[in-house]
């Protein structure tokens, strides 16, 4: 005869429950990325199976795997490829076509005549430097963990499509809110995604490409390697390729060719900052609309925790929690109007 009733029972299956759930959240924290991106990528690629599968009569299976292949040439090929030049590029930028030395000598006679800031390229480059060493870690040391992440990343995508129905009942079964706003959860969840990844990336493309062809134009060397950083900035929004301009503009200015410093400078200021704005009004009229804090703050708290991930992965994190606050508030207040319903008034 047990010593514990049947509510005694529950509550302590509870507490089991949950404290194995932190255990297994604790032993999960390093597949984090794998998990997230998963759920990223099933978002983004959810319509295109359906249209597979439903449409095209593909089997799951194949269209599985149609998928994980277009997402790696698409997606995890091109960011790989480019993240190994930039690395590459910023390794080797003192000892190649890049006159470095020059240049930072003439920025800090300009800044210390006119800015009164003889030190200005040096203290920035040294900056940069260890900014850059932190968001580009060492593709060598950290391939087996990459390789690890996509593994499991396209494990688990792959078997939320091939069970899809499945995947998709067991989160609205055990959902902590009503369907209705499950499903909502989920067009909000789809508009996020969309907005944050795929709005963002469209940005950032062609910001750098406008980037890159400005200073191809007014002869700025290496303006493809260039445009690559400003397509990773462009994450930024507080920052933005735009930012590039300035100092490009100053070398301009230092050697002595000061109209086409200005028009630089207008040009990334002006034109590439507000290309910025128009493509962000029609993204998020056609797609959800991500205020711009959410943004910065989401890139804040996801580079400490992602690295350079995290310029994606933290402002979807935080639309997220900010879409379940939003339904715990709306079940709260149908919670407070049953209770008025029900409780007769004195």
């Amino acid at each position: 005869m047990s010593i514990f009733n049947y509510k005694q029972h529950n509550n302590i299956i509870l507490v089991s429950i949950v404290v194995l759930g932190c255990f297994l959240l604790y032993a999960l924290s390093e597949l984090f990325s794998s998990i997230l991106g998963a759920i990223v990528l099933f978002t983004i690629f959810r319509p295109f199976f359906l249209y597979m599968v439903e449409q095209r009569r593909f089997n799951r299976t194949l269209a599985a795997l149609i998928i994980i292949f277009i997402s790696l040439i698409v997606i995890v090929i091109p960011f790989l490829s480019l993240s190994i030049m930039v690395i590459g590029k910023v390794g080797s930028i003192n000892r190649d076509s890049l006159p470095i030395d020059k240049w930072s000598v003439k920025i800090d006679e300009f800044a210390g005549a006119n800015l009164n800031q003889p030190h200005l390229a040096e203290n920035t480059l040294q900056k940069l430097g260890a900014y850059v060493a932190d968001l580009f870690p060492s593709l060598l040391s950290s391939a087996a963990s990459i390789i690890i992440t996509l593994l499991v990343m396209y494990f688990l995508l792959y078997f939320m499509f091939v069970q899809m129905r499945e995947f998709e009942m067991g989160l609205l079964k055990y959902a902590p809110f009503r369907e209705q706003h499950a499903l909502k959860f989920a067009v909000e969840l789809r508009n996020s995604t969309y907005s944050n990844v795929l709005g963002q990336g469209i940005i950032a493309l062609t910001q750098g490409i406008l980037l890159a062809n400005g200073f191809w134009i007014f002869g700025i060397p290496d303006p493809i390697f260039w445009g690559v950083i400003g397509s990773f900035i462009s994450f930024l929004p507080v920052v933005g390729a735009p930012t590039l301009c300035i100092p490009a503009s100053i070398i301009l200015f230092a050697n002595g060719h000061s109209v086409q410093g200005v028009l630089l400078l207008a040009y990334g200021l002006l034109f590439i900052g507000n290309v910025d704005n128009v493509l962000r009004m029609i993204i998020n009229k056609r797609v959800g609309n991500t205020h711009p804090i959410i943004s910065v703050i989401g890139v804040f708290i996801g580079l400490p925790l992602f690295g350079i991930l995290g310029l994606v992965f933290g402002p979807v994190l935080l639309s997220y929690f900010l879409l379940l606050l939003e339904i715990y508030e709306t079940n709260r207040m149908a919670a407070d109007r049953l209770e008025r319903i029900r409780s007769p008034e004195l």
